[in-house]
């Protein structure tokens, strides 16, 4: 039987994933760490874990496409999101200083975030790593002097780390949109005023316009859209968008609409607004 308190993550204890999962949850739960997010489908998949907590979107380096396409693959469910505030810090064994500092690990994301603050330090090299808290892990294992890495201040603690530089995001207010998904649609009707859909359309000129102009007069909010190309048909697009609503008969009622007028429509979740 399913333990409903284990949780897939993307990377390892102290990772933002790590935080968020504990933060949206707020109870004892399992943690079962992933080193890529296709392990995480997959331990959901398999029900090694009951939901697993993916990033979809940044507001610096914006969608992370590849966990949308993964969703809609493996028909994951959206139940919930959480919106996370990121602050990178700068991590390395104590006793250093950033001038002692000649290289520099941490996920991509977080490099690309962080991207100004070390073009004031031309001699340190960035190097691509798969999660921001196993860079910090690894330098704690192995104690690699005159390296640091970008992560959280969890991190530090957990890995008994010196902060050489806090916040050192190029944008102060960069937040990280979270999803909470899992295998089944939820067995119980819950109160929801959020929605994730994907829908295809025909390639006609105003046809994406014509949808836009029912989910409006349907009393939609579109807060998100996003294409990906469909690999089997060139020159088709999926769009997947994220709208928010005060009633549910009003996403219902567009719904209805739209599987009319599209090729496809697909739910891909129904939950509360993490926004606050």
């Amino acid at each position: 039987m399913i333990d409903i308190n284990k949780i897939a993550i993307q990377g390892v204890e102290g990772s933002f994933h790590d935080v968020v999962a504990k933060s949206y949850f707020n109870k004892n739960i399992n943690i079962h760490c992933c080193s890529t997010f296709d392990e995480l489908v997959d331990s959901i998949l398999k029900k090694h874990s009951y939901q697993g907590v993916m990033a979809i979107e940044n507001s610096i380096a914006g969608s992370i496409i590849p966990n949308y396409a993964l969703i809609d693959q493996n028909n994951l469910q959206i139940v919930g999101e959480y919106y996370y505030q990121i602050q990178h810090s700068l991590l390395a064994l104590p006793g250093q200083n950033i001038e002692e500092i000649f290289e520099v690990h941490s996920h991509p994301m977080a490099l690309l975030q962080c991207k100004d603050f070390f073009s004031r330090y031309p001699h340190i090299k960035l190097v691509e790593s798969d999660d921001t808290a196993d860079s910090a892990r690894e330098i704690y294992d192995k104690t690699i002097y005159k390296r640091a890495a970008i992560a959280s201040n969890v991190a530090a603690d957990l890995y008994n780390l010196n902060i050489l530089e806090e916040s050192i995001q190029t944008i102060n207010n960069n937040v990280t949109r979270f999803v909470i998904v899992q295998k089944e649609s939820p067995s119980k009707t819950v109160n929801y005023n959020k929605a994730a859909l994907k829908f295809i359309l025909d390639h006609k000129r105003g046809s994406l316009a014509t949808v836009l102009n029912v989910m409006s007069d349907c009393k939609l909010n579109l807060t998100k859209i996003q294409s990906l190309p469909i690999i089997e048909t060139p020159g088709k697009y999926s769009f997947f968008v994220d709208v928010t609503f005060d009633s549910s008969t009003f996403f219902e009622k567009a719904q209805s609409i739209l599987e009319i007028m599209a090729l496809e429509v697909k739910v891909l979740g129904k939950y509360s607004n993490g926004k606050k």
